[in-house]
């Protein structure tokens, strides 16, 4: 039985990571920049059906950044700040309308700087760039992520097992 859990894990959030690798890359000319919506972040509301998407989420972040050819400190910083957010959703899965606001609030709060002082944007200062990162977060995680939870929710238990208390 725990070896059963334990491999649907390993699915679920490699799954996870795919997808959210794979919508980012198609989707790059929107997913990188001072000005971006990560459709990708849309996964942002999965924590509230898995514990799996929290480390999914993570890794494909990280493997996107990479892949969209980011600088370490995109990657490591972009990251964690993925994770936080996943994290924080994973702690408030009860409520499906907080679950994306920890990922809105964390890379709010760290992009700005990872674009300012990793990509030296500097044309836009930290407030501005905190504004537009929210926005584009506000739209890929929470309108977006509200729209995959909501088609998510009816099928939720074929799709994701048993989904504990």
């Amino acid at each position: 039985m725990f070896k059963s859990n334990q491999t649907r894990f390993i699915t679920e959030g490699a799954v996870i990571a795919a997808l959210y690798v794979v919508l980012t890359i198609v989707f790059a000319p929107i997913s990188f920049g001072p000005v971006q919506v990560r459709i990708a972040e849309a996964l942002a509301i999965l924590p509230m059906f898995t514990p799996a998407a929290v480390p999914g989420l993570f890794i494909g972040c990280l493997i996107g950044n990479f892949m969209g050819e980011g600088v370490i400190w995109d990657v490591v910083f972009g990251s964690l700040a993925t994770l936080i957010g996943a994290y924080g959703g994973y702690l408030l899965r009860s409520n499906r309308w907080l679950v994306p606001i920890p990922t809105i609030i964390s890379n709010t709060l760290i992009i700005p700087f990872v674009l300012r002082y990793a990509y030296g944007v500097v044309d836009m200062a930290i407030p501005l760039l905190m504004l537009s990162i929210f926005v584009g977060e506000v739209a890929g995680c929470y309108i977006l992520g509200e729209l995959l939870g909501s088609a998510l929710l009816s099928r939720r238990v074929h799709i994701f097992g048993k989904v504990e208390a």
